[in-house]
């Protein structure tokens, strides 16, 4: 299944024209004046493959079960209940938070499936029947869990090439040092050598007892509640002046109004803002939150707000583009989605899906400067929200340091023996279709972020130059 890494909640290019021709959804015609009504659609049932992702779907008796596939392997992933719907579509949901919509397109051997929190859909293909391994026993010791882990990369990776990693050799160099009697361990320290090159904080292996493993980019660090305290407390005593902020949505974003007339938002994380796991939940505590902050009063008053992803977890794209509405008064191109979708080809993707922001309607907005601050632990959806305000018809200036460099949903993968690994197989595209992952999403102005020397010296450099761009941009 699909999931998003970070804040606790699990985060070729493309002619423009293309981008913006493909939509999320497939058009149905209108019947002719005086025609007989089409007959009503039903949900779609049976054993459906989706487009890219490695996954099939069993729709049947109002049970939703996920198998996850490769080209040697099949798992039970995930199961959800029927839970309403309407017309040609239905919703699953488990108590997991996860809610599924799948709905029909008026043909019979393809459909629709939607995720609550992530952004588009993901097209569906009608097989005659479950893959034949599905219906085997699961493959089971050393070996098999090094092919199958193997090969999940095999046929979902994207970056491979653009890393300089020759997959095909890292197996040669690997595969022989495992056979049936390879402890946990030791297959353990085989999988951390094999992605550890790749330092992608949306790469990991998860062992149960045995240990666990992810990374991230060089010379940047992951984002924990440790450092996420500290920072809370730096930035109140130092860029406060000793005030402190006032907290919203399970203390994952705060803010404070500063002189001049200014605002500053900080969010640790696109999710977790209720103990309730599902999105909706979440999406509720996010517009009540945002309605305390940016309330009407507030946002004639505002000359400039500083918005503060340094220390973000990621969460739900879906709530990054909720807040993004809020800081516009028109619609505009956010981002394009497409998903690997040929286990033999790594140059092959789904089309890409368009996202747009959407004027939050009947709320409260703020159309003026923002100064976004960004740094290596931005990560996941906080990079895709700051994707997002790429296109911004309002001004905005980016400061800091480049993001993380990670951007797609992230798959778990069940792997023989009880253990996941986890890894990305999205793209997150540009009007022109290029993508930032890798080195991240580079600021305009460039700032030392959280260094040693800037907690040695007393010093927010990239807080001073968006309390100053923003002042400047507002006289």
């Amino acid at each position: 299944m699909q999931l998003r890494s970070g804040s606790g909640t699990i985060c070729r290019t493309v002619a423009a024209a293309a981008l913006l021709a493909v939509t999320a959804s497939v058009a149905l015609p209108l019947a002719p004046a005086g025609a007989h009504s089409p007959p009503p659609q039903r949900p779609p049932s049976g054993v459906w493959q989706v487009d890219g992702y490695g996954e099939v779907f069993s729709l049947n008796k109002g049970r939703l079960q996920e198998y996850q596939v490769t080209g040697i392997s099949c798992f039970k992933g995930l199961s959800a209940e029927r839970a309403g719907g309407q017309g040609g579509a239905a919703r699953y949901a488990n108590d997991h938070g996860f809610v599924f919509t799948v709905r029909s397109t008026g043909r019979p051997d393809r459909a629709w499936m939607h995720i609550d929190g992530s952004p588009g859909d993901r097209g569906l293909r009608r097989l005659d029947a479950l893959p034949a391994a599905c219906l085997e026993p699961a493959p089971r010791g050393p070996v098999a869990a090094f092919d199958v882990f193997w090969q999940s990369f095999e046929e979902n990776y994207p970056f491979f090439s653009a890393k300089g990693i020759d997959w095909h050799a890292v197996r040669d160099r690997y595969r022989p040092r495992i056979d049936a009697h390879t402890t946990d361990a030791e297959l353990f320290a085989v999988f951390r050598e094999m992605v550890s090159p790749l330092h992608d904080a949306h790469v990991a292996v998860l062992a149960g007892t045995t240990g666990s493993y992810g990374t991230v980019r060089p010379g940047t660090v992951m984002p924990d509640e440790e450092l996420d305290a500290k920072v809370t407390s730096y930035i109140e005593k130092r860029d406060l002046k000793g005030g402190k902020l006032r907290q919203f949505a399970g203390g994952r974003i705060s803010y404070a109004e500063l002189p001049g007339d200014q605002g500053y938002i900080r969010i640790s994380g696109f999710g977790g803002y209720t103990e309730a796991e599902d999105f909706e939940a979440n999406s509720a505590v996010l517009d009540k939150t945002l309605d305390a902050i940016l309330t009407p009063a507030t946002t004639a008053r505002l000359k400039g707000l500083i918005i503060d992803l340094r220390i973000n977890g990621g969460g739900s794209d879906s709530l990054g583009l909720q807040l993004a509405g809020r800081l516009t008064d028109r619609p505009y191109f956010a981002y394009a989605k497409r998903a690997r979708n040929d286990p033999a080809d790594p140059t092959r993707f789904t089309r890409p899906q368009p996202q747009y922001v959407q004027p939050a309607a009947g709320r409260p907005r703020y159309t003026g400067p923002i100064a976004v601050l960004t740094g290596g632990s931005t990560i996941s959806a906080g990079e895709t929200f700051t994707q997002a305000l790429i296109g911004r018809p309002g001004r905005t200036v980016r400061i800091g340091e480049n993001t993380q460099g990670v951007f797609s949903d992230v798959m778990e993968r069940e792997l023989p023996g009880g253990w996941q690994v986890m890894l990305p197989n999205e793209e997150f595209l540009t009007r022109s279709g290029t993508t930032f992952d890798g080195p991240g999403i580079p600021p305009h102005l460039r700032e030392p972020v959280f260094t040693d020397e800037e907690f040695a010296k007393n010093r927010d450099s990239a807080f001073d130059r968006a309390v100053a761009v923003l002042g400047h941009r507002g006289r």
